[in-house]
C-alpha cells in the first residue's frame, strides 16, 4: 500500500471511530441535519453538472488533490474524477467535526469548516475487512 494510501487509511479509519462525546457547535442532530445538507448540496451540483459548485462542496485539501492529480484548475479537473450520483440520503453519522452522508450508491465523508460542512472523500465504497475506497480524497 502506497504512503498515500495508507494516510487515507488511517484517515478514514479515524472518522469511523472516533467517540461520540466529542463536541463541536450544535447539537448531534443539527450537525446531522447540516452535514446532510452539504451531501445533498453536492449531488444537486452534480446533477446540474456544475462544477464550480463541486469544487466549492470539496475541503481545501481534497480540492488541491483533485488539482494535483490533474495538473490543472478544480473547475477543469473534477469532471474526470467518476463521482457517481449518489441519490438519497440514506443515513448520517456525526462525530464532533466529522460526517459519514449514506446515499443510495455513494458514501460521503465530510469535515466541519468554519465556512460549513465540505466533502473530504467522495465516491467512497465499502471493501470488507478494509478502509473505503473513494474516487476523491484528500490527504
Amino acid at each position: 500500500m502506497s504512503g498515500r494510501r495508507r494516510r487515507i487509511a488511517g484517515v478514514l479509519i479515524a472518522l469511523c471511530v472516533l467517540p461520540l462525546g466529542l463536541t463541536a457547535c450544535g447539537t448531534a442532530g443539527e450537525r446531522g441535519a447540516d452535514a446532510s445538507a452539504a451531501a445533498e448540496a453536492l449531488e444537486d451540483a452534480l446533477g446540474r453538472g456544475d462544477l464550480a459548485a463541486l469544487c466549492a462542496a470539496l475541503a481545501p485539501q481534497t480540492r488541491s488533490e483533485v488539482e494535483e492529480s490533474e495538473k490543472k484548475a478544480c473547475v477543469d479537473a473534477i469532471g474526470s474524477q467518476d463521482l457517481p450520483a449518489g441519490g438519497a440520503v440514506r443515513g448520517v453519522d456525526v462525530y464532533g467535526r466529522q460526517a459519514r452522508v449514506v446515499l443510495a450508491s455513494d458514501t460521503l465523508f465530510l469535515s466541519r469548516f468554519p465556512d460549513g460542512w465540505k466533502v473530504v472523500a467522495a465516491g467512497c465504497r465499502p471493501r470488507p475487512g478494509l478502509p473505503y475506497q473513494c474516487s476523491v480524497e484528500g490527504s
